[in-house]
This record gives C-alpha cells, sequence and structure tokens, in this order.
C-alpha cells in the first residue's frame, strides 16, 4: 500500500556530502513518523534519524551534528543530508515510513521500508 523510493547514495571521500531521498508513493491517508535507519556489514540495523510530520526531528549521537534530515509533505518526501562524512559512516542506509492507510477509529496503519541504498565512505 505505501511504496518506498530512495536514492543518492554512492561512493565519497571522506568529509565529502551525501543527500539521500525517500518518496513514498501508493495508496494511503497520511505519512506519519519518517525515519532512516542502516545496515553495516556484520552489524545490526540501527536508526539514523526520524521525523515527524509535524518536522520534530530525532538523531543517533554518532550522527549529530553532521546529519540533517527533512521532509517534504506535499511530495510526501523524506531527505537525509549527510555531511563530514566517515568511513564509519559506510552501511545500506534504509527509509522507513509509517503510515495511515485510513482514517478512523481506529486506523488503519501500515510500516513501510524502501529497498536500501548503499552509502560507501573512502578514507
Amino acid at each position: 500500500q505505501v511504496q518506498l523510493v530512495e536514492s543518492g547514495g554512492g561512493l565519497v571521500q571522506a568529509g565529502g556530502s551525501l543527500r539521500l531521498s525517500c518518496a513514498a508513493s501508493g495508496s494511503f491517508f497520511s505519512i506519519n513518523t519518517m525515519g532512516w535507519y542502516r545496515q553495516a556489514p556484520g552489524k545490526q540495523r540501527e536508526l539514523v534519524a526520524s521525523i515527524t510530520r509535524d518536522g520534530t526531528t530525532n538523531y543517533a549521537d554518532s550522527v549529530k551534528g553532521r546529519f540533517t534530515i527533512s521532509r517534504d509533505n506535499g511530495r510526501n518526501t523524506a531527505y537525509l543530508q549527510m555531511n563530514s562524512l566517515k568511513p564509519e559512516d559506510t552501511a545500506v542506509y534504509y527509509c522507513n515510513a509509517g503510515a495511515y492507510i485510513t482514517p478512523g477509529i481506529p486506523p488503519l496503519v501500515s510500516n513501510s521500508w524502501g529497498q536500501g541504498t548503499q552509502v560507501t565512505v573512502s578514507s
């Protein structure tokens, strides 16, 4: 019901920047919290940053001051601006979104994941 398509990953040198995008499409009433997660080889998937529909943000300590999450509700799109990238930021980055499929009490909700985009930071 909700499809997420990520873009913007790639290879960058340490200290460089990348901007990830996540566009939601499909049949839904509204997109609620959107988040970016990452998973490095041999490690668990971890939350990088999230943003609510009204713009409240949350960041992992490891990215505070370097990454900025934002969203465009009209386009149902979230962005992750990543600056001062480090080799330890190398991972597959996944977009996640919660949605109301239908309104009501209770609403029909969904939780969706994108296919992931590779970010590689070379030293």
